[in-house]
């Protein structure tokens, strides 16, 4: 079995797979000061507890935008797993994809993964949205070029910005306003609700809506992320929610490498 390990800004995703099916998944909030024994007490446990044995763990693939995060990983798979972990992006993982950007090795492990697993499953030119601690945009076409994108502040990080700088907004959830309640708030709260929730849709159909119009052809839109179930019912800017699509690319990558050797 193979354990893909994603890591964000915001959580660590670690997802265990047969063949390139997903059996489990378990989350846990980012901490680059997370030791390898304080990650094996938590993952160790859940994973047997769902009857999964450690020793059927044959390959491990870590992708991270955090590098503080990455030594400490790379000794629960050693130490733990009895595996020497591949690294996204780091031989003999490349991305073996063209990427006509002008510094392509700022391009962050997720996006990267993103782009492969994006042409791996869906046909044609592809604008990939990911949900998480930022909102990135990212352009694919049908050759499976990384042709660049967009980022823009994540939805929790712009409330947060909101609520830290106005001394009387409260905090609110992440939630679609009521449908009953229309777009202009009679109070605080739905007021925020609106501009927060709607406001972000706007964004999203706006940027889409001009990528689309400079890539000049059809291109599929995908969504993938934390939010991405929550805004996918509330626009019909997404052909495809796809959540998994990250963990998916990793378990793609790893199995190249499987190939390979």
């Amino acid at each position: 079995m193979l354990l893909a390990v994603d890591v964000g800004n915001t959580n660590v995703v670690f997802a265990l797979f047969e063949g390139l099916e997903i059996r489990s998944r378990w989350r846990v909030a980012t901490d680059p000061r997370r030791t390898a024994d304080q990650y094996a007490v938590w993952l160790l446990q859940l994973m047997q507890l769902q009857g999964f044995d450690p020793k059927s763990v044959e390959q491990i693939i870590i992708a991270t935008v955090v590098p503080r995060a990455l030594h400490n990983l790379e000794v629960l798979a050693q130490k733990y797993f009895g595996r020497d972990p591949l690294i996204a992006g780091k031989p003999p993982v490349e991305w073996g994809f063209e990427a006509h950007i002008d510094e392509p090795r700022s391009l962050g492990a997720d996006r990267a993964v993103n782009v492969i697993a994006a042409h791996a499953k869906y046909p044609g030119d592809l604008i990939v949205v990911d949900f998480g601690t930022a909102t990135t945009f990212d352009v694919i076409d049908a050759a499976g070029a990384y042709k660049g994108g967009i980022i823009a502040p994540g939805i929790n990080l712009s409330l947060e910005a909101l609520v830290n700088a106005a001394a009387k907004l409260p905090r609110i959830a992440i939630e679609a306003p009521a449908a009953d309640k229309g777009v202009i708030g009679r109070n605080t709260e739905d007021q925020m609700h609106i501009g927060v929730f709607w406001g972000y849709v706007a964004l999203m159909e706006g940027l889409i809506a001009r990528m689309r119009a400079e890539i000049g052809r059809p291109a599929q839109v995908i969504a993938t992320g934390g939010l991405a179930v929550l805004f996918g019912e509330h626009t019909s800017i997404f052909d495809t929610v796809d959540t998994d699509l990250t963990l998916d690319g990793l378990a793609l990558l790893a199995g190249r490498v499987a190939v390979a050797a």
